[in-house]
């Protein structure tokens, strides 16, 4: 592996970052012995960056499980405000959630710090300084190393910035945006902004939720579309993006899995890719991937398949920020609609 530095951090972290998503977890690997099994096979390959969040069932707990006796050598990411059961209060980006969430994955992860604890998605309702705030005070307690974000909009990330700016407080490092072949949204503006406040950026999805395995083809009733767990798995123009892809793989003599990570760590951006094997197998391909390089032409022609900065259709999910989910605030009181 070779190294890449976590935006101006310092922290030194492999290109792919192991995602626990479907590690103990009932929606992928439920067996938590098979699960810390791949989590050390990760480890020996030479991925020293683990991501996770509290709200992924016992995958925390299996994470904590795993790295007995080799924390130190791993970069711990989890992450925080999704909601945990029915209190309204056990969600979001207040101080009095983040301290006791905190607490809470410490506990489950058997650690005494994160490396790396992230605002899963924006939390409207809490003031930026508020949360800043109080993972300001996490920082210089020394349970938490660094703060960032995920799936955060552009707008959003500068007025972060500019607020940890004017209150001194501690700024977020890294964003953890939805990144792919089909999902090339973020190279619009997010990825830039990063860039230009030297942020890590840790990309989700870079198998496009399966549709870059070559297991959804057009025509075709696969595992995955008979599940229906995802509605984009029927979006015709990421099933046309995939078909043109497929012969591109097939040109370079690559599996189309090792074309999706490729790409996804091409971009100067993007520190990591995060994978999220379910089984040992899966684990094998990705790291097989680990020397693939793709050249100028095959980025070239992927430009053509999908534009930059542009997705192939929608991605489910994306965060939506309020103003395209509230109709309330894109649309005047039915008395003020009228020019008269």
């Amino acid at each position: 592996m070779r190294y890449r530095t976590l935006g101006r951090t310092g922290i030194k972290v492999s290109p792919y970052a192991l995602g626990a998503l479907a590690l103990g977890t009932s929606i992928g690997n439920p067996d938590h012995d098979d699960s810390i099994r791949i989590i050390h096979k990760a480890l020996d390959a030479g991925i020293n960056f683990i991501d996770t969040a509290d709200t992924y069932g016992e995958s925390e707990v299996v994470v904590g499980k795993a790295l007995k006796g080799r924390r130190d050598s791993v970069v711990l990411a989890t992450k925080f405000s999704r909601p945990i059961g029915d209190d309204p209060n056990h969600q979001g980006a207040s101080r009095r959630w983040i301290m006791t969430a905190v607490e809470n994955s410490l506990r489950r992860l058997q650690t005494d710090y994160i490396d790396l604890y992230q605002l899963h998605r924006p939390d409207p309702g809490t003031d930026i300084e508020e949360t800043l705030s109080a993972l300001s005070d996490l920082i210089h307690s020394g349970k938490v190393r660094a703060a960032g974000t995920s799936a955060m909009p552009a707008s959003d990330i500068i007025e972060a910035q500019w607020a940890a700016e004017r209150h001194g407080l501690e700024r977020f490092r890294t964003d953890q945006p939805p990144y792919s072949i089909l999902s090339r949204g973020i190279e619009r503006e997010v990825l830039p902004v990063a860039q230009r406040y030297g942020m890590g950026i840790l990309v989700w999805g870079p198998l496009g939720q399966g549709m870059l395995t070559g297991r959804v083809r057009k025509g075709q009733q696969t595992d995955l579309r008979r599940a229906h767990i995802f509605r984009h798995l029927s979006d015709e123009r990421r099933i046309d993006a995939v078909e043109q892809l497929i012969p591109l793989a097939e040109k370079a003599g690559l599996p189309m899995t090792h074309l999706a990570i490729a790409f996804a760590i091409a971009h100067p951006g993007v520190t990591s890719a995060i994978i999220g094997p379910h089984t040992m197998e899966q684990l094998d391909d990705l790291l097989a991937s680990a020397d693939v390089t793709l050249t100028d032409e095959i980025l070239d022609r992927i430009d053509e398949i999908v534009p930059p900065g542009t997705d192939a259709g929608p991605l489910d999910q994306a965060y939506l920020p309020p103003a395209l989910q509230n109709p309330g605030l894109r649309r005047r009181p039915v008395s003020e609609r009228t020019a008269a």
